[in-house]
């Protein structure tokens, strides 16, 4: 039976072999640290990556692993979970090597988001969906979308949303290792009246700011900005229309999101705060008169949303607006598909 200390699970009657996929990664190294960090009931795990990355040791639990090349192999035999991250491509062709010998798949790439047999879980707001499966694969959602729904499901339940306003001012964290690393460089090239390196980004992100995440699309809106659209309204299971401005900002980890919401009737801050602190996975951090509210600086290496700012929308009578601030690579990726897991595991849904 499984037992909930603290939001770890303990006292797992049978000790599971678990993979990761893309283990060398940021959001690999992630589920490293977040496994451990939440005592995950782990018999034998088991590290894939390129023909780049193997043979590359990592340590967990005080244990050496090597990463393994992945290939079309039997190497997934016996494995209970694996949790993917290594690229929309790979997880497409890896697919059913993964999870032919009955592997639950969770899959952080955008591969299977808005496949019809696939669920995009977010534990919080519909665990229940992870249980269908039937390709064996729940995919993880963008990490934009992650940490707001997290926080809407809070309104929802106090009144139907009916659209949704967002600006995103999102980390280097989103476009992995690499791009964090050229964050930092390009500072340190111009201190130095050098000419930044940029190959991550269309423009240099060091005291710049780029509105554009991802590629257009055909309505001039970015394919980060569909996401939003597209994967909200799958998982609330809500008609919500969903309307984003995605920028990414010199911020080193940690998303933020400014979100103007449209309920059916007028919700008061009062009972917005109220659903907030109440709200599973929500911290509130709103003292305006202390000059109180979440920043990614803070808020990095954490793992709830953290909401502030609430306020009336003074252009909408129905309307309610505040700030959420949330760890791009922790709950916008490697905690939200480890507490799928966790999710499964107390269901007995495996």
């Amino acid at each position: 039976m499984a037992i909930l200390e603290n939001g770890n699970i303990r006292n797992i009657k049978i000790e599971m072999k678990i993979a990761i996929v893309g283990a060398s990664g940021a959001v690999g190294q992630e589920f490293l640290r977040v496994l451990a960090e939440r005592d995950f009931p782990i018999d034998e795990l088991l590290l894939f990556g390129s023909s780049r990355s193997a043979g590359t040791k990592y340590t967990f639990r005080g244990k050496e692993i090597e990463v393994k090349e992945l290939k079309h192999n039997d190497d997934f035999k016996g494995v209970d979970i694996a949790f993917t991250s290594a690229g929309a491509g790979t997880s497409k062709e890896f697919e059913k090597t993964i999870t032919k010998h009955g592997a639950v798949m969770i899959d952080n790439s955008s591969a299977f988001r808005m496949d019809d047999d696939v669920p995009l879980v977010v534990p919080e707001v519909n665990g229940p969906d992870a249980k269908i499966r039937p390709r064996g694969v729940i995919a993880n959602p963008n990490c934009t979308t992650i940490q707001m729904v997290v926080a809407l499901q809070a309104i929802e339940n106090l009144s139907h949303i009916k659209s949704v306003h967002v600006a995103t001012y999102q980390a280097a964290s989103g476009a992995g290792a690499a791009a964090m690393d050229e964050l930092k460089h390009q500072y340190e090239e111009l201190i130095n009246d050098e000419k930044p390196t940029v190959n991550k980004f269309a423009y240099q992100l060091a005291y710049n700011v780029i509105p554009q995440v991802d590629v257009f699309t055909d309505n001039l809106y970015t394919k980060e900005e569909m996401k939003m659209f597209n994967e909200t309204r799958k998982i609330m299971h809500s008609d919500v229309k969903v309307s984003a401005m995605c920028v990414r900002v010199p911020v080193m980890r940690a998303h933020s999101e400014a979100i103007w919401l449209e309920t059916e009737r007028p919700v008061s801050v009062e009972e917005a705060r109220e659903a907030f602190i109440h709200a599973d996975g929500v911290v509130l951090m709103d003292e305006p008169e202390n000059k109180v509210y979440p920043m990614p600086l803070d808020i990095a290496g954490k793992d709830p949303v953290y909401v502030g700012r609430i306020r009336k929308d003074l252009a909408n009578p129905n309307g309610l607006t505040f700030w959420a601030v949330s760890d791009q690579i922790k709950k916008g990726a490697a905690l939200n598909a480890v507490q799928i897991a966790e999710y499964l595991i107390r269901e007995n849904a495996l």
